[in-house]
């Protein structure tokens, strides 16, 4: 075998084969949330949801919020350009209109922080409104915050995709998570060996404003994992878990909107650098796609190797279904449909929702910061 070839076949194998080691870890080690009943010593529990242009999803999602028991559920329109507002209304919560984006902050930590000052609960827990909360999710959350002693609990909701647009690249997000990122190093107390998923993010309040709450992130795209380290190198103890069958997501409709949604997070994910971000595109093409187009050295394995990694995150996150796990035949072609997410990513600034961000490293522009009180008896206040 020549030298080149040589070094092909060690670097694809060692890729697959680490990947598969932190599948295998994950699988036994990953919680799962499982539905359960309100303890009755619960705390008080506010839980948040930032919405901009959410009319098409909260009809299917909010009623469930609504339905878990919570002490308050919030909805904050952010400059919503459809009926969010409305829908939110007539659905049963309660709604605040959110302040302009003032300079230096991006849409979601300001909406996040705005929600942190109105809130009045004792656990804050922020949820995206395209995430279904399912009977006996908040419960699930209260238990797994209690068993992890967390004072972060971020979920992986159970994608929900039923289209062949939405199968091509969103199941990505579980298989990212699954593969890479093995659980015992999460739960390290080390900064960097952190993730944390946005969709659903639930703080001990006390916890959260010792860190500095979502005016440390006021920057960032990537604002879950780079809050939830923030919050652990301020001695906060983070833990993740599995939605499984107590909560879940349908995030993009398409593929379109799955190259959209995801090109925003893809560069600050490569640590803002442009030369990680072709390497890795290159490296994936190099150990999904090349085995199929050329007979290189341990090809049929490699194949098969790539085919079985994606249905195996698949059976790990509990999508089962069989067209589920039909998502592991795309794996040769899934690095030929991330190259416009690549491409996107590698642009200075990224459109998404309707505003515009810079793309690269974050920097610490201080803008107002709302400090986090918990809501008076006489109502919520804003300080600026």
């Amino acid at each position: 075998m020549k030298p080149a070839a040589c070094a092909y076949h060690t670097f694809a194998f060692a890729w697959l084969a680490g990947k598969a080691a932190v599948l295998l870890i994950n699988a036994v080690h990953f919680p799962r949330l499982r539905p359960q009943p309100l303890p009755a010593d619960r705390p008080r529990v506010s839980i948040l949801i930032p919405a901009r242009d959410e009319a098409a999803n909260l009809p299917h999602t909010l009623p469930g919020v609504l339905a878990q028991g919570a002490d308050e559920v919030i909805v904050l329109d952010d400059g919503s350009r459809d009926g969010t507002a409305q829908i939110a209304c007539q659905l049963g919560a309660r709604v605040v209109r959110g302040q302009p984006l003032p300079p230096g902050w991006f849409g979601k930590p300001w909406a996040c922080q705005q929600l942190s000052v109105l809130a009045s609960g004792d656990l804050l827990i922020f949820t995206d409104a395209d995430v279904a909360w399912h009977a006996g999710a908040l419960g699930a959350v209260l238990h797994e915050l209690e068993t992890s002693g967390a004072d972060l609990l971020s979920v992986q909701p159970r994608q929900s995709n039923r289209t062949i647009g939405e199968r091509l690249l969103t199941p990505l997000v579980d298989a990212a998570v699954l593969s890479y990122f093995p659980y015992p190093v999460i739960t390290l107390p080390q900064a960097a060996a952190t993730i944390a998923n946005g969709q659903v993010m639930a703080f001990r309040r006390g916890a959260l404003e010792r860190a500095g709450g979502y005016a440390l992130v006021r920057r960032d795209l990537l604002e879950d994992t780079q809050l939830a380290r923030r919050l652990k190198a301020r001695g906060g103890r983070v833990a993740s878990a599995l939605g499984r069958d107590a909560i879940g997501v349908r995030m993009y409709r398409s593929y379109p909107d799955s190259v959209r949604g995801f090109s925003k997070n893809v560069l600050p994910i490569h640590l803002h650098s442009r030369p990680l971000l072709l390497l890795s595109a290159a490296a994936h093409l190099a150990v999904y796609t090349l085995p199929w187009l050329m007979n290189v050295p341990g090809a049929r394995a490699l194949r098969v190797l790539g085919l079985l990694e994606r249905t195996a995150a698949a059976v790990i996150a509990g999508r089962r279904t069989p067209a589920d796990l039909l998502e592991g035949l795309l794996g040769p072609a899934t690095p030929l449909l991330a190259l416009p997410v690549y491409l996107r990513a590698a642009r200075r600034r990224v459109v998404w929702k309707g505003r515009e961000y810079p793309q690269g490293e974050a920097k610490d522009e201080r803008g107002p910061a709302l400090s986090i009180r918990r809501a008076s008896a006489s109502g919520p206040k804003l300080k600026g």
